[in-house]
């Protein structure tokens, strides 16, 4: 018999290394895309880059990759690369010499920027044709009567909870200012064989969960946890978590 009591209060402890294990690592093919619509591969900035997910990626293709974000604790736990470097720095001023990237990606981090500034230093950071992309992946999917438990949690218990800026990631960024030549983008999935551990320990790294809980209400994480539970039988069992990645992608 499982004891749902005290486990799911675990599951929803947050720090920086949780982020790291815990969030869904991007295909190898989003890297290959985005090298093969850049005009050059000796320098890619991933800007808002977190502990380096896609920045990683893209060192199999460029010479080198400059990481940068703001959060020391998120770059702290950031896999080292030969060809990366990573800084903390916002995405409003850049410590990247003028007309020097050939490609500037965000993934899962525009919607926290001031666009009009990070947009200027897109401009003085590429070079000409360069290509900035901005990517998120959207909403988890999961499979059957999971999923529909899931929907639940998401769009109406932890709804109210999620900052403004999460409807930009809901949308795919479809409503975000893009004043660039607009490239096509392949279709693109990211997909996992995750436990419940895993499942659950993704979800403690959103800040609605932050909010939720600073809010006293951590019966609705506990509540959603052992019904989960319940649903997904063993909690070692492994089941196929997807999400759709969304992509705005330009020529400067």
């Amino acid at each position: 018999m499982v004891d749902n009591t005290k486990q799911p209060r675990n599951w929803f402890e947050q720090d920086g290394e949780a982020y790291a294990r815990f969030r869904p690592e991007y295909p190898a093919e989003l890297a290959e895309f985005l090298a093969s619509v850049s005009p050059g591969r000796t320098l890619a900035v991933d800007v808002g880059c977190g502990n380096g997910q896609l920045t990683g990626l893209l060192a199999q293709h460029f010479d080198k990759v400059l990481g940068l974000d703001p959060s020391a604790a998120q770059l702290a736990h950031a896999a080292p690369h030969p060809r990366v470097e990573y800084g903390c720095a916002p995405a409003e001023h850049l410590p990247v010499a003028d007309h020097s990237a050939d490609l500037i990606t965000a993934a899962q981090a525009a919607h926290w920027f001031d666009l009009p500034r990070f947009y200027d230093e897109v401009r003085r950071i590429a070079v000409p044709q360069g290509v900035v992309a901005l990517v998120s992946y959207g909403v988890l999917q999961l499979d059957d009567a999971l999923d529909a438990r899931f929907a639940r949690f998401y769009w109406q218990e932890i709804g109210p909870y999620w900052p403004a800026e999460r409807k930009l990631v809901d949308s795919g960024y479809a409503d975000l200012p893009f004043p660039f030549e607009a490239l096509a983008s392949p279709t693109l999935l990211i997909s996992k064989a995750w436990t419940l551990e895993a499942l659950l320990g993704y979800i403690s790294t959103w800040s609605a969960v932050r909010s939720l809980r600073e809010a006293g209400r951590d019966d609705i994480l506990h509540g959603f946890a052992a019904e989960l539970t319940q649903l997904w039988g063993e909690p070692g069992l492994r089941r196929v978590v997807r999400w759709p990645i969304n992509m705005r992608v330009g020529k400067i």
